[in-house]
């Protein structure tokens, strides 16, 4: 595609406002116009985005006499909106370089001026450089710094600059030829709804956490440059990166290249076992600090450049990217977001019925739209997981969310609630943004019922969270793959609004484990936690004894941890911790019988009857 011949920066002249009296104004360099040096051959894993691009920019940008032919206003303004290093700002670069026009990028917090009138002032040149050099693209990133919502802005300041911005932006439907401004940012909800509306920033590209297939094409585009080994596994790494953004794997890639280097000078090229994958970080960080320290001597004292031959031969392995995971932390986990859990229905017992009901209403939903579709059957819209405590309800929504390859959001019902009136409303619409971005994403609120109890027993701030609840329940036309899912001890708190059909509409009774569930259950939980048991524990014994009669799965976990304890601490009486270390010890049937003696149900007989007469009257109304 050929460049339009606009100024470059060595060219283009300082701007003068037509308006106000000379003021200060941005230092040249931060109103370069550029040209775009890529396109989007550099970008994976946003080929629909792409395509809507194209659409709302080059079009109204290569071709603005078809839009006057058909006598409509083109669009002006487009938000980017995601997590950050979602590549918002890569993109926007790479729609410079396809289109060949002017491109001012500018930081909106260089936009923001010491004295009275500056920064409107400032704002005022940054759109009249774009007018002049038209068909030009203005970029304007972490475009919330400068544009919050009025009725919050605590500065007239604040006020004036957003109305200076509506004001700029209204007026580029007066020019001749067509400049398009494009705004990113990772927080839309805080932007002045005037900004949003029609003419301004009218259209909007949400770009999530990739998929597990998107993050395979982004790492395809990354690695066309890098020296690969051919063993490496891009499946494989796709499929670890979960929650990773666009940025959280370059720094994956770069670690990795670090780890390569790191292994060569310290001469232990095509080892597959370096010590910070083997053993814990912590108790490496100063072997692994004089093993870094001796290579930066060897490569002070040994400046002798590599030949081709020895270069030939030297590349990043699978083993430095699995180094590289253990050290690259997906910038959704540093913001609390858990990514896809690693929990499967392993890993817990006595669950298959309603793993059977959860993998029929979803899981198959998810896997096999086209089947479901063809029968007319929805996924629910949300699901309620009900029943007592320490009963696995967590453990299951995680599993879930693990089955379907989807994101996981964790929330306690208390953590929304906020004594600012509109703070916890406002929370609760963060909360399904996020997951919106990150869709597939599965929802999950533990203790329902603080955050959702009867409007009529309430005050008016927890009725307002509930409203807040049911309008993003209701609006399943956006939520897509957004799964929901909830869980309660007390279903019959819950302000019933919120059990309607099109809401938490399928309600699933995780009980108290039988007998049989009970040894699938303590068999799991040794397997886990790889208790190292003597041959001679009969765990099938121990869960069908009348001791454990009601326990929960909680209880069982207990159970087995303080056999441990007992086990542990007799070991190490007879020998010492040095000794134990290297002999070990097995936990027999004994601790477990010294152990029922501390450890009791949790749930008592009188609260398990109650608990089924909640199920039976759920059961009755449905």
């Amino acid at each position: 595609m050929s460049l339009s011949p606009y100024p470059t920066a060595s060219t283009s002249k300082k701007i003068k406002s037509s308006k106000i009296s000379p003021s200060p104004k941005l230092p040249e360099s931060k109103i370069e116009v550029k040209k775009g040096t890529f396109g989007y051959e550099k970008i994976g894993g946003i080929d629909k985005i792409i395509t809507e691009v194209r659409e709302l920019v080059e079009y109204p940008l290569l071709h603005p006499e078809i839009y006057k032919h058909l006598g409509i206003e083109p669009p002006r303004g487009i938000l980017l909106h995601g997590p950050p290093g979602c590549g918002k700002t890569l993109l926007a670069k790479a729609i410079a370089g396809e289109v060949g026009v002017a491109f001012i990028e500018v930081s909106a917090t260089e936009l923001v001026g010491g004295m009275s009138g500056e920064s409107e002032s400032k704002i005022r040149d940054l759109f009249q450089s774009a007018s002049q050099r038209a068909p030009a693209l203005l970029f304007i990133d972490e475009i919330d710094a400068i544009t919050p919502k009025r009725d919050n802005a605590q500065r007239e300041m604040e006020r004036r600059i957003v109305a200076q911005l509506l004001s700029s932006l209204d007026k580029l439907s007066e020019a001749d030829k067509p400049v398009i401004v494009i705004g990113a940012t990772n927080r839309p909800d805080s932007l002045d709804p005037a900004l949003r509306r029609a003419g301004r920033f009218d259209r909007e590209i949400a770009m999530g956490i990739p998929s597990e297939a998107q993050r395979k094409q982004i790492l395809d585009k990354m690695m066309v440059n890098l020296k690969i080994d051919s063993a490496v596994n891009i499946e494989k790494l796709a499929k670890g990166t979960a929650g990773y953004v666009g940025a959280d794997i370059a720094a994956l890639t770069k670690e990795a290249a670090i780890a390569a280097i790191h292994r060569i000078f310290s001469g232990k090229a095509g080892t597959d076992n370096l010590k910070s994958i083997q053993q814990d970080v912590e108790e490496e960080n100063q072997k692994d600090l004089n093993e870094r320290q001796a290579v930066c001597d060897y490569l002070k004292s040994n400046t002798n450049t590599f030949t081709e031959t020895e270069l030939a031969q030297l590349s990043i392995t699978q083993s430095d990217f699995d180094h590289a995971l253990n050290v690259v932390q997906p910038s959704s986990k540093r913001e609390g977001f858990t990514t896809i859990p690693d929990v499967t229905w392993d890993n817990i017992g006595g669950m298959e019925e309603v793993h059977n009901e959860l993998k029929r209403l979803v899981v198959g939903a998810v896997q096999y739209p086209s089947l479901y579709k063809k029968f007319g059957v929805d996924t629910p819209a949300g699901i309620l997981l009900y029943g007592p405590p320490g009963c696995g309800k967590t453990y299951c929504a995680k599993a879930l969310a693990n089955e379907c390859k989807a994101n996981f959001i964790a929330v306690k019902g208390p953590q929304l609630l906020n004594k600012y009136v509109g703070e916890a409303e406002r929370a609760v619409r963060q909360l399904f943004m996020r997951a919106r971005n990150s869709a597939p994403c599965v929802i999950f609120f533990d203790e329902l019922d603080a955050l959702a109890p009867k409007r009529s027993e309430d005050s008016s701030g927890v009725s307002r969270i509930v409203n807040q609840l049911l309008t993003e329940l209701d609006g399943m036309d956006v939520r897509k793959d957004v799964f929901v899912v909830a869980a309660t001890n007390r279903p019959d708190c819950i302000d019933p609004a919120m059990l309607r059909p099109g809401r938490l509409d399928r309600l699933i009774s995780v009980d108290l484990p039988n007998s049989d569930a009970r040894v699938d259950i303590l068999k799991t939980i040794c397997k886990r936690q790889k208790v190292p048991l003597a041959d001679s524990v009969n765990l099938e014994k121990i869960a069908r004894s009348v001791q454990v009669d009601g326990f929960s799965g909680a209880d069982l976990t207990a159970l087995v941890k303080e056999a441990s304890v007992r086990a542990l601490d007799e070991i190490v009486k007879k020998v010492g911790y040095e000794s134990a270390q290297k002999d070990g010890g097995l936990v027999e049937e004994r601790h477990f019988i010294e152990a029922l003696s501390k450890i009791r149900r949790s749930v008592s007989k009188e609260d398990e009857l109650e608990y089924l007469k909640i199920k039976q009257s759920i059961l009755s109304q449905n």
